[in-house]
C-alpha cells in the first residue's frame, strides 16, 4: 500500500496504527481500521485474564448506527447480547422517565431511538474479537523518529513497538495524555459534585419491584440538591431474578474542601451516608438504597472532566503521529450519557481521516489535524454542556430546564 507520511508519500508503508487503550473507544477504533483494511496493534495494560472487580455499563443511543459502520455485520447482530438484559431486544425507541425525587411524581419523559445500555466488560469482549491485543503492555515512553516518519511506545517491560501514528485510548486518567502534555496540564478538572455508586443484588421481589417503573433504569432529580438513579446491571437469565444486579448512585454538591475532609472515610460511613440521602427519596429510589446490607460496598467517586478544546490543552500531535481519542481526549460528567457515543464517533472520524492518509488523499498531518479538529470542537462543546447539566440537576428551580430532563440523551 502507500501511504503519506508527514508531507511526503512513501511507498509499501507497513508501519501498523498504535492503539494504547483495549477499552471500547480502542477495539472500536481497531475494528473500523481492519474493516478498511489498514493495519494496528492494540497494547493494553492489564492483564488478558484480569477480572475486574466492578464491571459498569454505559448508555448508546446516537452512536449505534456510528458503531454499525465500524463492526462487522456479525458482531453488530450480537450486540444485544452485550445489553444489561440480553434477552430484551433493544426496541426502535423508548422513553426514558424522570422522576421527582420526594413525591414519586413523574415530572418528565424523554424518547429516544437506539438505546442500548451496554456492559463495558460484554462490549469489549464483543469488539476484541478477531483484534490483535498485547496484555500487560504499561506505556512508559513515547519517542519519534528524526525524519518524521515513525512514532514509537515504549513499555515498562523493555519492549517496544514503532508505528506510523499512536493513538492514546486509555481512558480517564490516560498516560499517553500525560507524556504528551505533562502531569500538570493533563490532570483531571474535579468538580464540586460527587456520587455514590453501588451494584447489588436483591430478593426476586425486591429486584422486580426496583424495575417495575422501567425495566432498565429511571432517575430522579431531589429539591434538596441531590440526583439519583436506579437501573439494572445484568439479567443474564431471565428466570433467576435473585442473581440479577442492579446498579445505582446517588450523586450531590460536595465542596472541594468537603471531598478533602472525607477522603479517608470508610466503607462504612459512605454507606452510612448515601442511605442517609435515599431516606429522603421517594420509591424506588429510597428502597433500592434503605434495603442494603450494613456491610455492602460502595464506590465513592468525585465527578472530574477535561476540556480538549481549553487552549493550555493543546497537545503536540508531533506532524500527524499522535494523537487522543475517547475518555483520553475528553472524559466528561455521566448524567447525559454521551460519553461512549462521544468516543464511537472520535473512532469514525479517525478511521476516515486514516484512510484518506493511508490513500494518499492526505498527508498524515492533515488527516490528523482534520480528526483533532472536529474532534475537539465537537468534545470540547460536549464536556462543558454535560457539566452544566450536572450543575442544573442538582439545582431544583433549575432541574426542568437541564439538557438531560429538557431533551433527554439526545446529541446536542
Amino acid at each position: 500500500m502507500t501511504g503519506n507520511i508527514g508531507n511526503e508519500t512513501l511507498a509499501a508503508v507497513d508501519a501498523p496504527v498504535l492503539i494504547i487503550g483495549a477499552g471500547c473507544t480502542g477495539l472500536a477504533l481497531a475494528q473500523g481500521l481492519k474493516n478498511a483494511g489498514i493495519k494496528s496493534i492494540v497494547f493494553e495494560r492489564e492483564p488478558a485474564n484480569l477480572q475486574r472487580a466492578r464491571d459498569w455499563n454505559m448508555g448508546t443511543h446516537w452512536g449505534i448506527p456510528i458503531l454499525k459502520t465500524l463492526i462487522p455485520p456479525a458482531a453488530f447482530a450480537q450486540l444485544d447480547a452485550a445489553q444489561v438484559d440480553p434477552n430484551r431486544p433493544c426496541p426502535p425507541s423508548d422513553t426514558i422517565k424522570f422522576f421527582h425525587g420526594q413525591t414519586g411524581e413523574q415530572i418528565g419523559a424523554a424518547e429516544t431511538p437506539h438505546i442500548y445500555r451496554l456492559r463495558r466488560s460484554k462490549l469489549r469482549a464483543l469488539l476484541a474479537d478477531g483484534i490483535e491485543i498485547q496484555y500487560s503492555k504499561c506505556l512508559s515512553d513515547i519517542s519519534y523518529s528524526e525524519d518524521g516518519s515513525t512514532v514509537t511506545a515504549h513499555f515498562d517491560d523493555g519492549s517496544s513497538e514503532s508505528g506510523s501514528l499512536l493513538v492514546g485510548a486509555d481512558g480517564t486518567r490516560s498516560p499517553v495524555r500525560n507524556l504528551l502534555l505533562g502531569s500538570e496540564k493533563a490532570a483531571l478538572t474535579t468538580l464540586e459534585f460527587a456520587a455514590s455508586i453501588v451494584q447489588a443484588k436483591y430478593s426476586a421481589e425486591q429486584v422486580k419491584f426496583l424495575r417495575s417503573w422501567h425495566p432498565l433504569y429511571v432517575a430522579a432529580p431531589h429539591p434538596a440538591g441531590f440526583f439519583s438513579w436506579v437501573g439494572l446491571h445484568s439479567a443474564p437469565d431471565v428466570n433467576d431474578p435473585e442473581n440479577w444486579i442492579m446498579n445505582h448512585y446517588i450523586s450531590w454538591p460536595c465542596s472541594h474542601s468537603e471531598q478533602e475532609e472525607s477522603k479517608d472515610w470508610s466503607n462504612e460511613m459512605r454507606l452510612k451516608q448515601v442511605k442517609g440521602f435515599a431516606e429522603q427519596f421517594a420509591d424506588p429510589f429510597r428502597s433500592a438504597f434503605v434495603w442494603l446490607k450494613d456491610d455492602h460496598p460502595v464506590w465513592y467517586a468525585p465527578l472530574t472532566q477535561w476540556d480538549p478544546s481549553l487552549p493550555e490543552h493543546r497537545w503536540d500531535n508531533h506532524g500527524g503521529r499522535v494523537t487522543l481519542a475517547g475518555d483520553a481526549a475528553h472524559p466528561m460528567t455521566f448524567q447525559r450519557g454521551q460519553g461512549l457515543n462521544s468516543a464511537i464517533k472520535d473512532a469514525s472520524e479517525l478511521v476516515i481521516q486514516i484512510t484518506d492518509f493511508v490513500q494518499s488523499k492526505k498527508t498524515k498531518l492533515e488527516a490528523i489535524e482534520g480528526y483533532e479538529k472536529e474532534m475537539i470542537g465537537r468534545t470540547g462543546t460536549e464536556v462543558r454542556l454535560s457539566a452544566e447539566n450536572t450543575r442544573m440537576v442538582h439545582v431544583w428551580d433549575e432541574v426542568m430546564q437541564s439538557p438531560l430532563i429538557s431533551k433527554g440523551f439526545a446529541k446536542q
